[in-house]
């Protein structure tokens, strides 16, 4: 299996890692089957995201992936957060294993928990797991 050098510089210097104690708006996102699992959260000013911020466990392209998410989403409003697609993810990172897509569904997943948390609205086991 062959990564990227996008990837590669995005698994061993992660942007925005981190928990964040004054967040907005908190997300959880799963595999059940590879046990890949990451908590987003979001800070939002004026209907912004300021601040994105995530912890991931998993394997590096999950890793990747997370990174990549949070430096797409960080300064974009709301609605623009929410268009992020595993596909921007992917193609920012410069694509991934046909076995590793998968991952790019982790920090989309979470951001949008995230986003609907900070929303007030309620996030169902279901929309938790991939």
């Amino acid at each position: 299996m062959k990564y990227t050098e996008k990837v590669m510089e995005h698994f061993l210097n992660p942007q925005n890692t981190g928990t964040m104690e004054d967040f907005d708006g908190k997300g959880y996102y799963g595999s059940v089957e590879c046990g890949d699992y990451i908590e987003v959260y979001i800070k939002v000013k004026n209907n912004i995201l300021e601040n994105v911020s995530y912890m991931v466990y998993g394997c590096t392209a999950s890793v990747a992936t997370s990174s990549m998410m949070s430096t797409l989403a960080k300064g974009k409003t709301i609605e623009q957060a929410l268009e992020i697609t595993e596909d921007d993810v992917e193609k920012a990172l410069d694509g991934l294993p046909e076995e590793k897509r998968h991952c790019s569904n982790l920090g989309v997943g979470a951001l949008k928990n995230a986003i609907k948390n900070y929303k007030g609205i309620e996030v169902s086991y279901e929309e938790s797991i991939f």
